[in-house]
């Protein structure tokens, strides 16, 4: 049990027995009234000159109207190590409720609960420690309750204990998922993997919550415990495949970022590289729909004009995000926070349809529709001298959905024509689009084998002639002409590439006979050295002429051999 503190009156306080390790905001809640003799005592005196009180008056005790709170600086247990033996001891009895003990040990209280729930237990194995992790569930309920009533309760001297509890369950090695093996994995038809401590870690996170919202954390002071290292481990949390508690990441995160100022810049920088780890590197992560969900409130609020450090991170981090193939996951999100760019700042729609096109999918027929979808969202924000920038290669693309094999991404393309800005936009440049895309329109019309496709494209075909008749027609009849003339060209291609396999065959004959007449030169070479070498030999053994005999002059080499080198 805690220790009961009392208040004793008439005794007097010297300054030599003051404790030399409070601070200032424990010594000043440890005074009491005393007696008028106790005079010694400068608050006390301050106090009776500001009544205009005398030494003479009567010497009455006068009762403090509240109990007098000790230091909870000097009463505080340190931090406990986390071991078997300590979890056994911390859970051999249970602590009071708050309500049990007087306000003024209510503080200290508050410390052992966070130093018990400190302790993590083991939920794979349902049998083991039933009793504790009960003890520990209802003690985390009682913590949320009590900081969810009234005020100071999250003041500095407790905030080291706060954190070390969430720390020591929050911050844990995620178990590895199974989105690693990509080509046997469908988010979409597998269920994901719970968090088995879910019934501790869901209350824990509701207790952070409270604490990054409560008015009575200070950010200047809880800076110090929240640092960029807490941020880093909060991050590596939204790998985990559980959606809740992704959910309270998302909420706690940014939170974190409206609260602490100081960390906003180091917040963006981490999700980047997150991102950039995610594209570049592993192309598998839980929670980018989530970080992209806080970017997109974080973006809304970008005053303008945008620094160059937010239009790098749509360039550098944003766009990119558009290459795996998993973007399904993330889409919704990532085209809101592009649109939100966009929207902020028109200019930068240039650089968002020429990035959109680089990253533009060709043998993935659902980012296709996916990536239409968003740039409709774009167009239909995009200014006209923007969009005059990239209206060539932007509709040689949508030419090339128009005539796609695969029906979901022809008829995406077709509505694109039913949203009026884009119309709009279309009629301002349409001696550049009506040449881009009516080749696929005619083909689409003549062989197309959707009937629906068939019909959109035809009442499209029907807009661009009301639109601009003679241009239509002047389009058609070109298309027409190069239509006839397409067996000449397919005739002149064939045998240009005729002509090219001729010269490359002719090119590798002669590149072997080349070879070939080398190899016999250097023979050649090698044969005659070796004959001027024999011949020198002989001679310089002491041989006579031609007609000398074979062994004349070998009598006298050594036996070693060491004559010769």
């Amino acid at each position: 049990m805690l220790r009961s503190m009392r208040v004793k009156f008439g005794k007097s306080t010297k300054p030599s027995d003051k404790s030399s390790d409070a601070t200032p905001a424990t010594t000043k809640d440890s005074l009491t009234h005393s007696n008028p003799r106790t005079s010694s005592n400068s608050s006390l005196q301050k106090a009776n000159s500001s009544a205009g009180k005398t030494a003479a008056q009567p010497t009455n005790p006068q009762p403090a109207a509240q109990p007098a709170r000790a230091p909870l600086a000097r009463d505080k247990p340190p931090l406990p190590e986390l071991t078997p033996e300590n979890c056994v001891a911390y859970y051999e009895e249970p602590l009071p409720a708050f309500r049990e003990v007087p306000p003024s040990e209510k503080q200290l209280l508050l410390v052992r609960k966070l130093h018990l729930c400190s302790f993590t237990f083991d939920f794979t194995d349902p049998a083991a420690n039933v009793r504790e992790k009960e003890m520990k569930r209802q003690t985390l309920l009682e913590l949320v309750d009590y900081v969810n009533t009234g005020t100071g309760k999250f003041t500095e001297l407790v905030s080291e204990d706060i954190i070390f509890m969430l720390s020591a369950n929050l911050f844990r090695s995620l178990p590895p998922s199974r989105g690693a093996d990509q080509e046997n994995y469908d988010p979409d038809e597998e269920e994901p993997t719970l968090e088995p401590t879910w019934p501790h870690l869901q209350i824990v996170y509701e207790f952070l919550l409270r604490y990054v919202v409560c008015q009575d954390t200070d950010a200047k002071a809880a800076k110090k415990y929240i640092d960029q290292a807490f941020v880093v481990r909060i991050l590596e949390l939204f790998d985990s495949e559980d959606p809740r508690e992704r959910d309270y990441l998302k909420t706690i995160l940014h939170r974190i970022y409206g609260k602490f100022m100081m960390h906003r810049p180091y917040i963006r920088r981490a999700i980047n590289h997150v991102f950039y780890r995610f594209v570049y590197e592993t192309e598998r992560h839980n929670g980018v729909a989530e970080l992209l969900e806080i970017l997109g409130s974080i973006i809304n609020g970008f005053a303008l004009p945008l620094k160059e450090e937010h239009k790098a991170f749509l360039t550098r981090a944003l766009m990119p995000l558009h290459k795996p193939k998993c973007v399904g996951m993330y889409h919704q999100q990532l085209a809101y926070c592009v649109t939100q760019f966009v929207e902020k700042e028109p200019t930068l729609a240039e650089a968002v349809l020429r990035a959109l096109l680089r990253f533009w999918p060709l043998t993935n027929s659902q980012k296709e529709v996916l990536f239409l979808g968003e740039l409709e969202e774009i167009l239909e924000i995009t200014q006209p001298a923007e969009f005059g920038k990239v209206v060539q290669p932007l509709f040689r693309q949508i030419a090339r959905c128009l005539n796609s094999s695969h029906f979901q991404v022809a008829e995406r393309s077709l509505f694109l024509w039913n949203n009026e800005a884009i119309v709009g936009l279309v009629a301002q440049h349409r001696a550049a689009v009506v040449p881009a895309v009516l080749p696929a329109l005619e083909r689409n019309a003549r062989s197309h084998w959707n009937p629906a496709v068939h019909g959109l494209t035809v009442n499209v075909r029907k807009m661009f002639q009301e639109m601009d008749g003679v241009l239509y027609e002047q389009c058609r009849q070109r298309f027409e002409h190069e239509e006839l003339d397409q067996p000449a060209q397919q005739e002149r291609r064939e045998r240009e590439w005729q002509e090219i396999e001729a010269a490359a065959s002719q090119y590798l004959q002669n590149h072997h006979l080349q070879q070939q007449q080398l190899q016999q030169l250097q023979h050649n070479s090698s044969s005659s050295d070796t004959a001027a070498a024999a011949l020198a030999i002989g001679s310089g053994l002491g041989g006579g002429g031609r007609n000398s005999p074979p062994n004349a002059g070998l009598g006298t080499l050594p036996r070693s051999g060491s004559g010769l080198r």
